[in-house]
Order: C-alpha cells, then structure tokens, then sequence
C-alpha cells in the first residue's frame, strides 16, 4: 500500500516538484535508516508512511497563514494524511501513530520511540542538504538529535 500513499502524496502536490522530491528523498533515508535499525514490520510500515506524508500540509499551511512555518504544517498535516491513510487502511493503531508524527515532525524534544527517532532523522539529513547547511550547523544536528547508527553513517558519509 505504501506505493498508493506515494501516489496520493505525488498528486496532492501536483506541479510541485520540490515538494515531491522533498518527501521522496525523506521517504528512500527513513526506510533505509529504519530497515537497518529494525525488523518490527508495524514500525517500518508507520516510518514509510509517516515519512511520504510529513509535509503534506504545507499547501494549507501556504494559503492559511502565508507560511511553511513547521508549527503550521504540525496542524495542517494530519487532517490531510488521515483523508489519504483512511482510503487504505482502516483508522486503526499505524494510522493514529502516523499522524502523531506528522503532528510533531518539527518537535524535537520527547522523542518517544524509533519511528519518531527516524522520521526526525531522515527529514534532517534532507533538509541539511537542501539548505546547504554549513559543517558547524551539521554536526550540531548530529551531536543533538541523531541517535541511530545508521542516521549518524548516512549524515557522516554524506554531509561531513
């Protein structure tokens, strides 16, 4: 089901091609990071899902406030990936963790479990790039947020 999310997800931001890249490059580090750091079936399904959809909200967030600010899209996102998850899944137990990442994908303290660890993670060494971020800045978000071996060798061997 994950390549019907990555449809949605692709046609919600049609014409946005930095969106839809954004998220795909999230997507591919998230199930890398966690397929290394896990064989939980349940967890690898919510961090793919959860990863695709974590800016959805960003289009609402741009004609609501005039902003992408990420308290925004913490609002904005989960009513818009629970109208996608619910054609496919039933509302069950991955659907509501998913859209508790999505509500906090840009809340950095209480990060209360791997998929949390790996959305935040992977979203990162995305948005490091992206942003061309400088070496300082990058090994500050390391030494600060990044817990899993496998985000730490992917940051290292990209970025550093």
């Amino acid at each position: 089901m994950i390549h019907n999310i990555l449809n949605e997800m692709i046609f919600y931001n049609q014409k946005d091609a930095l969106r839809i890249n954004h998220a795909l490059k999230v997507y591919s580090f998230a199930e890398c990071i966690i397929k290394n750091e896990t064989t939980d079936n349940d967890i690898i399904e919510i961090v793919c899902l959860a990863s695709i959809l974590h800016d959805i909200g960003i289009h609402m967030c741009e004609e609501k406030y005039n902003s992408s600010s990420g308290k925004y899209q913490q609002i904005e996102g989960p009513p818009i990936a629970k109208d996608i998850l619910i054609k496919y899944y039933e509302n069950n137990e991955i659907v509501k963790r998913v859209l508790y990442l999505i509500s906090h994908h840009h809340t950095y303290d209480n990060i209360d479990g791997l998929d949390y660890q790996v959305l935040i993670e992977a979203d990162f060494l995305v948005n490091l790039e992206e942003e061309k971020k400088s070496r300082e800045a990058i090994i500050t978000a390391r030494d600060k947020l990044f817990k899993t071996d496998t985000g730490i060798d992917i940051l290292n061997s990209m970025l550093l």
